[in-house]
């Protein structure tokens, strides 16, 4: 499930409905315009079994984590950072997804 979400899909965000960090990627986003999937950890039946496979198939243990294309832009600060240079417009004018 996590591989088919990360390749099939535009933009997705694996994230908790509790950690500030991931509502700051939910924001951006939506101020963006950008219809992301997010994958809601904590919300799921088998959201931690699943997070434990995220973790094990990305070598990464933190939420958020964001992908674009397939290709993996990282969590909160990476994001953030990549919004701010201009190579997060970059990546989703790659997928489709123009931003102003």
């Amino acid at each position: 499930m996590i591989t088919e979400a990360t390749e099939t899909k535009p933009v997705v965000a694996y994230v908790t409905t509790t950690c500030p960090y991931c509502r700051a990627v939910v924001q951006l986003f939506t101020e963006l315009g950008v219809d992301a999937a997010y994958v809601e950890f904590d919300k799921m039946s088998d959201g931690m079994e699943l997070r434990r496979v995220f973790n094990e198939t990305y070598g990464v243990r933190t939420v958020p984590q964001v992908f674009v294309g397939g290709a993996r832009v990282g969590g909160c600060d990476d994001t953030m950072a990549a919004h701010s240079s201009g190579k997060l417009k970059e990546l989703l004018a790659g997928v489709g997804i123009a931003i102003n």
